[in-house]
């Protein structure tokens, strides 16, 4: 990706996608803006939110988060919001046109990695170009990760 500028670190997670990294292959990350109401800005800054079986797809030329659930928040009262509606995602004309091109051509998905806010204070996606594992994937994944703990752990006795 050419270009491509340096990755901050998120400020303050509010809801991440764990299973993520385990299903998928995350080829490319990337972050966009999203379009919230206040209730749901509310209700994230207490810490609630669920992207688990969160995706995002194009509709008439933008991107849109679906599936994300942000609980109501009780104090909005009438002035709430529907907790599972689409989510307009902010992005560049250019990167929106890679991101479609990348999911019509190679048969990749894009995942929702976390939600936060950013030291200005901004709610933030953190979007994963996905490619899905198949089951001896997932448990190659874990062997690794069982040996590297394993070979942590002799390091520490011996040395």
């Amino acid at each position: 990706m050419a270009g491509t500028r340096k990755k901050k670190t998120p400020g303050r997670i509010v809801a991440q996608n764990r299973k993520a990294r385990h299903d998928y292959f995350i080829e490319d990350s990337l972050e966009a803006g999203i379009v919230l109401v206040g209730s749901e800005v509310k209700s994230l800054r207490e810490g609630r939110g669920n992207i688990g079986d969160a995706y995002a797809e194009e509709a008439g030329g933008d991107l849109w988060l679906v599936n994300a659930h942000i609980p109501e928040y009780k104090p909005a009262n009438q002035f709430n919001h529907t907790p599972t509606r689409p989510r307009k995602l902010l992005l560049r004309r250019r990167e929106i046109a890679r991101l479609i091109g990348a999911v019509q051509r190679k048969g990749v998905t894009l995942v929702p990695l976390s939600i936060y806010f950013n030291d200005r204070g901004l709610a933030k996606v953190d979007l994963g170009l996905a490619r899905g594992k198949k089951t001896y994937d997932k448990r190659e994944t874990v062997k690794d990760r069982d040996w590297q703990r394993q070979k942590a752990r002799l390091m520490a006795t011996r040395g």
